[in-house]
């Protein structure tokens, strides 16, 4: 009743297409894990970055409330000196 070929088909679709329908779902799993630690990592490094960016930024505003007070407190003082400076000679 059943030939080499019906027998050979039969194992295929019964052992054949589930077993390389496991190790394709598997690589897929493997896959999305990866790419998962990969976004998890890519956000630590652009938080770390934004941290740093933010200290930058909050030390270029002290300097420039330092220099604001300078020339509100001392507007035509530092104009004087800006003055002297641009007559002396460099060297």
């Amino acid at each position: 009743m059943f030939n080499g070929f019906t027998i050979f088909m039969l194992a295929v679709v019964v052992v054949g297409i589930p077993v390389v329908g496991g190790l394709l779902y598997e690589t897929y799993r493997i896959s999305l894990k990866h790419k998962e630690k990969m976004a998890n990592a890519m956000n630590a490094q652009a938080a770390e970055k934004a941290a740093q960016y933010a200290a930058h930024t909050e030390r270029l505003e002290q300097r420039v409330r330092v220099l604001e007070r300078i020339v509100t407190d001392r507007g035509i003082d530092v104009a004087a000196e800006i003055e002297q400076l641009r007559d002396r000679p460099l060297n």
